[in-house]
């Protein structure tokens, strides 16, 4: 059984959450399926844990964001956030995160952060049709921020949530387990008043943190799961 995670997006309080209810599995290993990067303020310690874990990781569109210099095309708010990392970002971890791979598999498991149409950005729909051009039975991907398992005619399909800023209007971070065959979907419990304090500490107001209280986007909106 491995782990996956994804949408870490410097939550670090949320990431030790994650990771010690994975160890408590004893799985066999742990995949990111990318956005280390963005929002909350602690992305250096988010780094450092995945990299002294030897964790693999995928590269998000705030990964990319923060690794290229370019802005979100779609928040202000997010881009304020990235500014704020690319101030405190050490280098190792910025060669760390230019790195990263668009795709990664672990066995018959195949993942991407957005979907196959577009690595970074898609919000993928899952759909028989979508899978019929890929080669594959069991597929997970990150970016949307809500968790479901989707079950095809011939394949299989995870979005483990995101462990840093879920917005499905449960604030537990997200995360999923893959057995072979199927796929378990997980939420814990973390110290949202330590991220937020955090925050506060590097200069944000409320408006950029309390999304987490609700599980939601910033400014208190949820993300409403694919319809094929």
């Amino acid at each position: 059984m491995i782990g996956l995670i994804s949408d870490i997006h410097g939550n670090s309080t949320a990431l030790e959450a994650v990771l010690a209810a994975l160890d408590s599995m004893q799985v066999e290993g742990i995949y990111c399926l990318g956005d280390v990067g963005g929002y909350y303020s602690e992305v250096n310690a988010c780094c450092d844990m995945l990299r002294k874990r030897h964790i693999p990781t995928l590269m998000g569109n705030h990964d990319w964001y923060l690794a290229s210099g370019e802005p979100c095309p779609r928040s202000q708010s997010a881009n304020d956030c990235l500014a704020y990392q690319r101030s405190v970002l050490a280098v190792e971890h910025l060669e760390w995160l230019r790195a990263l791979p668009l795709e990664l598999e672990a066995g018959s498991l195949r993942m991407i952060h957005g979907g196959w149409r577009d690595p970074l950005e898609e919000y993928l729909v899952p759909s028989d049709a979508y899978f019929a051009d890929l080669d594959g039975r069991y597929f997970a991907s990150g970016h949307l921020h809500v968790q479901y398992v989707w079950q095809g005619a011939q394949a299989t399909y995870c979005n483990p949530g995101s462990v840093g800023q879920p917005r499905d209007g449960d604030p537990g971070a997200a995360f999923a387990t893959w057995d072979g065959t199927g796929f378990t979907l997980h939420r814990v419990g973390y110290d949202v008043d330590r991220t937020a304090a955090a925050m506060r500490a590097a200069g944000f107001n409320s408006y950029y943190y309390e999304n987490l209280y609700g599980g939601t986007r910033i400014g208190g909106k949820l993300s409403p799961r694919p319809v094929s």
